[in-house]
């Protein structure tokens, strides 16, 4: 497996990112999918379960990317300053960013938690935005998913993994993690474990159209969820799958949040989905 760290040019700052492609891979010869991996909130330099997942499709022959979010482990910015429309625009920056690669041969979107909330939303940002650009071109052209400062095609598929549109809520009634705030008036900042999250992350969360802007996308969409998730219920997956026009829900009997001891059923359902859909 080959493995290069670099720094992503963000809208606020640099992005720490860590891809992987498969041995012997050619950048100037070969051509893979590349999936872009987002993780959820308050992560640290494992961020588990996304290495995990990246080293399975790497070793089936895909690319996988990971990065971490403005204001989070290794990128600029400090954690206070996150919020889930400022993550959006970060991963809508690496897309673009792995769009004009030319080894990229398709590319997914893959987000764990929060990290399935943005990859969503941008997912049918992307599309709705390409559609517009499509049926109406201002200069007659017909538009490229790779000009720097043309529309973007949207992701060939999307996964989303125990994606946490839970968030909202827990915004809404002022809940973080065990502690709780005026959801109405929150403190500038308030320290939940290692991690500190600012006044704007509750108050822009409060009104995300998490699922209304998600189901703006019409590709496949492979959703898995643990039965005994307590972080996100497994409604919330639920509700992602009905509002998809081309979607799959995994129930994944006895996985938590983490998908402890049931990683290797996950796998097998991504590579089977890419398998099929690409």
């Amino acid at each position: 497996m080959i493995t290069e760290r670099f720094m992503i040019p963000g809208p606020k700052g640099r992005l720490q990112a860590i891809l992987q492609l498969p041995d012997g891979f050619d950048r100037t010869r070969d051509r893979c999918t590349v999936v872009i991996l987002m993780h959820g909130i308050m992560p640290n330099p494992v961020t588990i379960p996304l290495p995990h997942f990246a080293r399975a499709l790497v070793n089936s022959g895909y690319a996988a990317l990971r990065f971490f979010f403005y204001g989070n482990w290794g990128s600029d910015g400090t954690n206070e300053e996150v919020t889930v429309p400022g993550e959006i625009e970060d991963a809508r920056a690496v897309y673009r960013l792995v769009r004009s690669w030319p080894f990229a041969d398709k590319v997914v979107l893959l987000g764990h938690s929060q990290g399935g909330v943005v990859a969503g939303m941008l997912a049918g940002q992307l599309a709705c935005q390409f559609q517009q650009e499509a049926a109406a071109p201002p200069d007659g052209s017909q538009p490229s998913a790779t000009e720097s400062d043309g529309p973007l095609a949207p992701p060939d598929a999307l996964i989303l993994l125990s994606p946490g549109a839970v968030l909202k809520d827990y915004a809404r009634e002022g809940r973080l993690f065990g502690l709780r705030v005026d959801p109405e008036n929150p403190p500038e900042r308030k320290r939940v474990l290692w991690y500190t999250i600012g006044r704007d992350y509750i108050l822009t969360a409060q009104t995300l159209p998490i699922y209304e802007t998600s189901a703006l996308y019409t590709g496949p969409v492979c959703i898995c969820h643990g039965t005994i998730d307590r972080i996100v219920p497994f409604r919330y997956s639920e509700r992602y799958a009905a509002g998809y026009a081309d979607a799959r829900l995994h129930p994944i009997p006895g996985a938590n949040h983490f998908y402890s001891f049931r990683r290797r059923r996950v796998d097998a359902l991504l590579l089977a989905f890419l398998r099929a859909r690409l």
